[in-house]
């Protein structure tokens, strides 16, 4: 299987309100960048689209290094998070229904695809394909305006 990289990031202008995500893949030389958003969501929805479209775009299974910002994306892997909530029937600790389901549900079935290793990295730091990521989303974010 191919070995992709996929750097991601999410913001939103006001939380909620428009919001946009970037991602970067790299494969080998091969580099790609994608964007999107939404005139109305939160900082959240926008990490987590920002990791669905990226996986989206792969044309076939692969293993994955995804890097985030996000602790929110990255923990619910890391720690677990993912897998009680499906056997809680998507309900978190407190009882209350899990929030964006779609994309939690929908990043499942893509990592029935691919291998994926999830990584956290720091925010706004010296990573410059994060770094990268952050200025394509904040880009998409202000083109909902």
């Amino acid at each position: 299987m191919k070995k992709v990289m996929i750097y991601t990031d999410g913001a939103c202008s006001g939380n909620p309100g428009p919001g946009g995500w970037g991602a970067v893949l790299l494969y080998g030389e091969n580099r790609k960048e994608i964007t999107g958003g939404e005139p109305y969501t939160t900082n959240q929805r926008m990490e987590l689209a920002a990791a669905l479209y990226a996986l989206s775009a792969l044309k076939e299974p692969c293993v994955v290094d995804l890097y985030s910002d996000s602790a929110y994306l990255i923990n619910a892997w890391k720690q677990g998070w993912l897998i009680n909530w499906q056997r809680n029937s998507w309900k978190n600790a407190k009882k209350q229904p899990v929030e964006n389901q779609d994309l939690w549900q929908a990043l499942l079935k893509q990592s029935q695809i691919h291998q994926i290793n999830w990584h956290k990295v720091a925010g706004h730091a010296d990573n410059q394909e994060n770094n990268r990521c952050d200025e394509l989303a904040r880009a998409a974010a202000m083109q909902q305006k």
